[in-house]
C-alpha cells in the first residue's frame, strides 16, 4: 500500500471539506493529522449560533480521539448526568444517568454550539487543515460521475481528490444528486428558544435535558452556562406550521410552553433573550452515503429526530469513520471499493439504531392521549416488532441508555423475549471441553476493518439483524475451524491444531482463544450444548 507522501501532488488539494460543524471539523482534523492536504470551506464566521446543545458521553471518546477533549472540558460548559423525562407509561419523570452504561465517560456536556464548534474548528486548523471561514461552497464539479471539486460562491474553482461535503441540513451534494430523502415517520416541525434565569431540576439532576411530553408533542430544556437555557417544542408539523401562520414563531413556543405544567413552572419569571427559531421536515437520509471521489457526513448525510440529542454524536462518529474512508481511498485503491461499503454499513447501521429508537419510543409513549401521540402509534406498528427491536439494539454501545428508556414505554407484549434473545449469555470459565458451533446465518468473511486511522484487509463475522463483528486473523482462523467441525470438535483440540499449524508454542495460544470462545459465546456467535 502506498503512503500518502508517495502519491503525486496534483494542483488544488488532497480534500476539500465543505462545512466546519462537528461533522467537517473531525474529519479535517483527521485528514490533516494522516498527512494529507486538506482544505475546509466554511460559510460562516464561526462562533454562530446553532441548536444541538445537548452532547452524549460517546461523543467525548471521538474528542479525546482527535486530540481536543481537554480544550472542551477546560470550557465550562455545563455537566450533564443523564436526562430526565416525563414520558413512557405515566406522566411522572423519571431520569437515567450514564454512569449506569457507561464507566469511562459517565457524564457529558451541555454546551453553547458556538463556542463548542469554535474549539472543534480551531483544532483542525491547529492540526494541519487550511479553513477559510467566510467562504462558502455553491457547487461541486464532475467528470462524469465522479466529484472533481467545488465551486465557492465567488464563483473560483478548487479542485481535489476527495470531496467530504459535511455542509449540514443544506446537503449540498445530497440535494444537487437528488439522494435526499425525507423521512414519513417523523413529520415533526421543532420550534426553539433561549431565555435566561430558568429554573432547573434538584440536584444531581439540575445538569440534565429534561424532556415532558404534553399533548401537542415534547418539550426539551437545556440548562446551559452562564444562566440561559434552551427550550424547544417538537410538534406535528402540519399542526404547527398552521398555527406559526396565524400567531408568530415566540407566541406559538410560549403557548407550547404553557401546555406542560413542568416546563411551564421552570420557565416562568424567566426571561427570552433571542428570537423564537423554527425548523421543519428535519429527518431524513441520503439514499447512499459515499460515491465517486465523495462523501457524505453528518447532517448533509442524514439526520434523526432530536429526542436522544444524537445529532453531533452522529456528526463527529461519522467525521471519524468517513474520514478513515477517505485515507483509505487515496492511498489504497485496491481496497477502496470495500471500504466504502463498510463505512457506509457502519454509519448507516448508527443511523437506523438511534432511527429506530426514536420510533420506538414515540410509539411506547402513554402518558398523554391526543391526534399528535395516536398517530405516531399507528405510525409506530407498521414494522414487525422483532425486526424494529433488533435494529433498535443493535450496536447500542455507542449511547448505551437504550435498553433503560425503551423499558419506560408501553413496548410489544413480546419485548422482554426479544430483550432476553440478544442478552449476553453466562458462559462457563472452562471451555476447553466445549463443541461448539457456528450459529445459524453467521460467517467469517475477509473484508475492509476499520483501524486506527484507515480501513485495513482483515475479518468480520458477519450475519442478518448483526453489526459486523470485526476479529483478528487467529479468531478468524479459529471461528472457520470450529465452522468446519460442525459442533464435533472440542475447543482444546481446535487450539492445539492451530498452534502446531501457525507454528507457535501451544501454551502462547491457548489462553488466547479459550478467553475468545468464552467472549463468542456470551454474544451468541458461537453455540454449544455441552
Amino acid at each position: 500500500m502506498a503512503s500518502i507522501h508517495q502519491r503525486p501532488s496534483p494542483d488544488g488539494a488532497d480534500v476539500v471539506v465543505i462545512g466546519g460543524g462537528p461533522a467537517g471539523s473531525t474529519a479535517a482534523t483527521l485528514l490533516a493529522q494522516a498527512g494529507l492536504r486538506v482544505v475546509l470551506f466554511e460559510r460562516e464566521h464561526f462562533p454562530r449560533a446553532h441548536v444541538g446543545e445537548s452532547l452524549l458521553p460517546a461523543t467525548l471518546a471521538v474528542l479525546e480521539n482527535i486530540g481536543c477533549l481537554d480544550a472542551v472540558a477546560r470550557e465550562g460548559f455545563t455537566i450533564k448526568h443523564g436526562a430526565t423525562m416525563c414520558w413512557g407509561r405515566d406522566g411522572e419523570p423519571w431520569s437515567w444517568y450514564f454512569h449506569e452504561t457507561n464507566k469511562r465517560f459517565p457524564h457529558a456536556y451541555q454546551v453553547w454550539r458556538g463556542r463548542f464548534d469554535q474549539i472543534l474548528l480551531g483544532h483542525s486548523r491547529a492540526s494541519g487543515a487550511k479553513v477559510s471561514e467566510g467562504i462558502g461552497v455553491k457547487d461541486v464539479l464532475f467528470d462524469g460521475d465522479r466529484v472533481t471539486g467545488v465551486v465557492l460562491d465567488n464563483g473560483e474553482q478548487v479542485a481535489a481528490d476527495m470531496i467530504v461535503d459535511a455542509s449540514g441540513q443544506g446537503s449540498l451534494l445530497a440535494r444537487r444528486s437528488g439522494l435526499k430523502t425525507w423521512d414519513p415517520l417523523f413529520r415533526n416541525l421543532a420550534v426553539y428558544g433561549y431565555f435566561r434565569d430558568c429554573r432547573h431540576l434538584d440536584p444531581p439532576d439540575d445538569g440534565n435535558i429534561f424532556i415532558e411530553s404534553y399533548a401537542n408533542g415534547w418539550l426539551w430544556k437545556i440548562p446551559l452556562p452562564g444562566g440561559v437555557s434552551s427550550i424547544g417544542a417538537v410538534v406535528d408539523r402540519d399542526v404547527g406550521a398552521k398555527a406559526i401562520r396565524r400567531s408568530g414563531v415566540r407566541d406559538f413556543l410560549n403557548d407550547q410552553i404553557a401546555a406542560a405544567p413542568r416546563t411551564a413552572g421552570l420557565v416562568d419569571g424567566a426571561t427570552a433573550i433571542a428570537a423564537a427559531k423554527a425548523v421543519r421536515d428535519w429527518s431524513y437520509s441520503a439514499s447512499a452515503f459515499s460515491g465517486p471521489g465523495w462523501v457524505l457526513l453528518g447532517d448533509a448525510a442524514c439526520f434523526v429526530d432530536p429526542l436522544f440529542s444524537t445529532g453531533v454524536h452522529l456528526a463527529v462518529t461519522a467525521g471519524h469513520i468517513g474520514a478513515a474512508y477517505v485515507v483509505t481511498a487515496l492511498t489504497d485503491p485496491a481496497l477502496a471499493e470495500e471500504a466504502a461499503t463498510t463505512f457506509e454499513r457502519l454509519y448507516r447501521t448508527q443511523y437506523e439504531h438511534f432511527h429506530e429508537l426514536a420510533r420506538l419510543f414515540y410509539a411506547g409513549n402513554r402518558s398523554v392521549d391526543s391526534y399528535f401521540w395516536e398517530a405516531r402509534r399507528i405510525t409506530g406498528e407498521q414494522r414487525p416488532p422483532r425486526e424494529a427491536f433488533v435494529r433498535a439494539v443493535s450496536g447500542q454501545a455507542a449511547a448505551g441508555y437504550e435498553r433503560s428508556v425503551l423499558s419506560r414505554g408501553e413496548l410489544p407484549d413480546d419485548f422482554g423475549a426479544m430483550l432476553a434473545a440478544v442478552r449476553p449469555v453466562a458462559v462457563a470459565d472452562d471451555v476447553g471441553g466445549l463443541k461448539p458451533s457456528l450459529a445459524p446465518g453467521l460467517e467469517v468473511i475477509s473484508t475492509a476493518v476499520l483501524g486506527d486511522s484507515r480501513f485495513e484487509r482483515g475479518h468480520a463475522v458477519r450475519g442478518a439483524n448483526r453489526v459486523d463483528l470485526p476479529v483478528s486473523p487467529l479468531v478468524a482462523l479459529l471461528v472457520r475451524e470450529i465452522e468446519r467441525g460442525k459442533g464435533r470438535r472440542k475447543v482444546s483440540g481446535l487450539a492445539r491444531d492451530i498452534a502446531v499449524t501457525q507454528d507457535v508454542p501451544t501454551e502462547r495460544v491457548l489462553p488466547l482463544l479459550l478467553e475468545s470462545v468464552r467472549l463468542l459465546l456470551s454474544d451468541r456467535i458461537l453455540i454449544a450444548d455441552h
